[in-house]
């Protein structure tokens, strides 16, 4: 499969949602009929599209909110919501800042102390409200927050990093045994991220219920430009989910893989489910919503990193309320909204009954499906054309 891209050096060819488009079957089916559950430990979901623990996306009204409507928003409990006790006022002034200000201002609003009260104050708020509790962290943390976040409440816990693998070195600090902490965690967990075969294979082997797939491809993210790593998150689908289909032939355990980032329309997040994800993660889409904290901007979990901000913010702004952007109707023609009945029409074009179904539709390499057909949107910026 690989290539030569010099003497005595392959390069594989790696795939992205906008390469790729998937093939109708034999047979159509009512897209009110077909299922979109998901599942993650014994928690099951009608959605399966995770808001991404973001400041500028997630806050405990917006996990409230994506709870009642059958979904799940993580809380970043590295961010502003346990740093201080009105997180509104230093959200207002991020969204404020002019470009120029932006990432300085949000590296300083970072610097400030994470409390240990904060999070249990947090996930109790959502509890209280009968909202589903998933929280993140990087793994430095994990240890520590875990303990709080189970005796809070918390339904599930996500370790993330930008590059997570099971055997971490490190002589500067003792790194976290991912082996030991799945199995002394009473909740599932979920780690991320990764994009590889055997990475994935690994880390399905610490107990895990679930692995993020991606690096590198979310809207407000520049790991691939400051440090030059990442896969395209067709590839990296493709590879994870293979992993897990040998895991679970062997084992008899089934991981879900969720793709994180990279999607911004329907279109993409039916691709995802194509290339074998069993959920899709994303972040710009719902920063959209009204109901978002980040008033319209956007902004990664790594662009706050005092040394090397491997992220931006961004402008997204508001189109609409989140029951929109998940069940519509549509107010805009980009395919950012009414994901649900896009996922839903997408599957029942293509004959799958389920989202296990999905995963074995045919896909085809196809660079021209974004620009076959499309000189006038492309001309006028409109719908496909943006």
């Amino acid at each position: 499969m690989a290539e030569w891209i010099g003497i005595e050096r392959r390069g594989r060819r790696c795939y992205g949602f906008d390469e790729i488009a998937l093939v109708p079957g034999t047979q159509t089916i009512n897209p009110n009929e077909v299922d979109t559950t998901f599942e993650i430990g014994k928690n099951k979901f009608k959605i399966p599209i995770l808001a991404a623990a973001m400041d500028g996306v997630v806050d405990v009204k917006f996990a409230v909110e994506m709870s009642k409507l059958g979904g799940i928003a993580v809380l970043n409990l590295d961010g502003v919501q346990t740093r201080y006790e009105n997180p509104d006022g230093v959200l207002g002034k991020i969204a404020k800042a002019s470009p120029a200000e932006a990432t300085e201002l949000i590296q300083l609003v970072y610097t400030k102390p994470i409390k240990e009260k904060l999070i249990a104050k947090r996930i109790k708020e959502i509890k209280n409200k009968k909202g589903t509790a998933v929280v993140s962290c990087i793994p430095a943390h994990a240890q520590r927050f875990a303990k709080l976040a189970v005796s809070a409440g918390a339904d599930i816990f996500v370790v993330q990093s930008t590059v997570t693998t099971p055997r971490h070195i490190a002589k500067e600090y003792k790194s976290l045994d991912l082996f030991k902490f799945c199995k002394f965690m009473k909740i599932p967990v979920i780690i991320g991220n990764c994009v590889t075969y055997g990475t994935t294979l690994e880390l399905m082997e610490t107990n895990a219920a679930a692995l993020l797939i991606g690096i590198g491809p979310g809207t407000a993210c520049t790991t691939r430009g400051v440090l030059g790593i990442g896969v395209p998150q067709v590839t990296a689908t493709v590879d994870a989910a293979a992993a897990r289909d040998f895991y679970y032939k062997r084992t008899g355990r089934y991981v879900s893989i969720i793709t994180d980032g990279g999607m911004s329309r329907g279109g993409d997040i039916c691709k995802a489910f194509a290339c074998g994800a069993d959920a899709v993660m994303i972040g710009s889409s719902f920063a959209r919503a009204k109901e978002a904290p980040g008033r319209g901007y956007h902004w990664g979990m790594a662009t706050s990193n005092v040394n090397l901000p491997r992220g931006t913010r961004i402008y997204v702004g508001t189109t609409g309320a989140l029951k929109e952007i998940l069940f519509g109707p549509a107010k805009v023609d980009d395919g950012s909204q009414n994901l649900m009945a896009a996922l839903k029409t997408s599957m029942g074009s293509l004959g799958a009954m389920n989202l296990k179904e999905m995963h074995n539709v045919e896909i085809i390499i196809a660079p021209s499906i974004q620009t076959e057909g499309k000189v006038f949107q492309v001309g006028q910026r409109v719908g496909m054309g943006k």
